[in-house]
């Protein structure tokens, strides 16, 4: 199937952001939404606009770190439109911090979110792919995959490790699948300064005020990376403000 039209997507951390930009861009697109995430009411609050206006969208109450969610998340798609196209791995967490804070909780939320949780995705969504013979897997990266800067190192080495398996996963993917990273720069969401320290939030949240794209920005790459014919595989894309070095 080309095009994004009647396509099943799932997205993980959907409830904002990135997440719920994507959900209201496929659905204007004709996309059939299954979308997971951890708060419930902005949850149903994004499927309930996307169904006020004619779109298609259930929601799932999910944590990524937990396997069993995954699969649910996976099933729900399965079990109310027949199949799956998209698996859309975008959940995440900024809470940044210099080492010397030691802040490990922070740093187990970062692996477990990034690298546990796109995993469990993975593990939910292969078979249901491989089954079907067809299926694309978008995971959410950074450009802090690509450049590191204090005080981010943990949260750049999570998303070094999307970077690194999504690559390893579309080399093992073959010829029926599509596997598509996406990194985004500097992006406005409520996540950036998110359970930093009060000097990093507030450093954070202003250069994201000066200089960052809005979720849409993202949202269309994705959609750009969705509905390309069969057979094409976009495997790479990097999305970023103009003004970031």
């Amino acid at each position: 199937m080309s095009g994004i039209a009647g396509k099943v997507v799932a997205i993980t951390g959907a409830s904002s952001g990135i997440g719920a930009a994507t959900a209201t861009y496929l659905a204007g697109q004709g996309a059939r939404l299954v979308l997971g995430a951890r708060r419930e009411d902005r949850l149903h609050a994004v499927v309930d606009e996307i169904t006020a206006q004619g779109g298609s969208a259930v929601g799932a109450v999910i944590d990524v770190a937990h396997r069993d969610d995954l699969k649910r998340l996976t099933d729900t798609a399965v079990e109310r439109f027949g199949r799956l196209d998209v698996l859309v791995s975008n959940a995440g967490t900024m809470a940044v911090s210099p080492f010397d804070e030691l802040r490990q909780d922070d740093w187990d939320a970062m692996v477990s979110t990034h690298i546990t949780g796109l995993l469990n995705g993975i593990g939910a969504a292969l078979p249901v792919f491989r089954r079907q013979r067809s299926g694309q897997f978008v995971n959410v990266a950074s450009t802090a995959a690509y450049v590191v800067k204090p005080p981010q190192s943990v949260y750049a080495a999570t998303k070094t490790a999307v970077k690194v398996l999504t690559e390893g996963l579309r080399q093992e993917s073959g010829p029926d699948l599509r596997v598509t990273l996406v990194s985004p720069g500097f992006t406005h969401t409520e996540g950036v300064g998110k359970g930093a320290s009060p000097e990093t939030a507030t450093a954070m949240i202003r250069q994201r005020d000066e200089i960052a794209i809005p979720p849409a920005a993202i949202a269309s790459a994705i959609g750009f990376a969705i509905e390309q014919p069969i057979g094409v595989d976009v495997s790479e894309v990097v999305v970023r403000p103009t003004v970031q070095a």
